[in-house]
């Protein structure tokens, strides 16, 4: 199974160590590539789990590769962006957008639209809210709709893409984040990759809301469930 994780921080970081533990039981061998040019820092250990500062990809994928060495794991300590986004992203891979920019979503989600077969499992939050988006294709037809769907923000996006800003602009972009929303929106993500390898997705998308406790499954191709 061929797996590409994009953005090893606040999402991403939660995610990473229950996704390898679940694929280390599977028969089959699972690659995994772990894509991020940011550094942990000191201020993000409020919320993000690193045991020593250094690129989040190479930090990350060194310790899962000592916990699980049956998993082949490999980091690249870059951004995506358009001019390498076919070399990291292929043909029936499943792949975590775990970034927190609708610059880099809408990437993703072009990227794919190309592709005959993929599966894009997008997660993203603000403080206390967020959503999970599931993109499916297979055989060149769009079975769930991309992530620019009824999202303006992802279609048109009014930020850009990490690679294309300096570092005085990387530091000033990030928002408040909560460690709670982080880990709903991993595990919302996990759980929506366990329905599409068992091929049952009753949903499209997820809405969630740590401050009232809802989480509101959304089939964008009928209606809510």
């Amino acid at each position: 199974m061929e797996i590409k994780i994009i953005g090893a921080g606040g999402i991403g970081t939660h995610l990473l160590p229950p996704l390898c533990r679940y694929l280390d039981n599977l028969p089959q061998r699972s690659h995994i590539v772990v894509l991020d040019g940011d550094r942990y820092e000191t201020k993000n250990a409020e919320r993000q789990e690193f045991d020593r500062l250094g690129n989040k990809a190479e930090v990350t994928s060194e310790v899962l590769a000592k916990r699980f060495p049956r998993l082949e794991i490999e980091p690249r300590p870059i951004y995506l962006t358009t001019e390498n986004a076919f070399v990291f992203i292929r043909e029936g891979d499943i792949v975590f957008s775990c970034v927190d920019n609708h610059a880099t979503r809408l990437l993703l989600s072009e990227h794919c639209a190309s592709l005959q077969s993929v599966v894009l499992i997008s997660g993203g939050n603000e403080y206390a809210d967020g959503n999970v988006q599931v993109y499916v294709r297979w055989e060149g037809r769009d079975i769930t709709p991309p992530l620019t769907h009824l999202h303006p923000e992802i279609a048109d996006p009014k930020d850009r893409n990490p690679d294309e800003m300096s570092c005085e602009e990387l530091a000033r972009a990030g928002s408040p984040q909560l460690i709670f929303t982080n880990l709903l929106a991993a595990s919302l993500m996990l759980n929506a990759f366990w329905l599409v390898t068992v091929k049952t997705l009753p949903y499209t998308e997820a809405y969630f809301d740590l401050l009232t406790g809802a989480v509101r499954p959304i089939n964008r191709n009928g209606e809510t469930r």
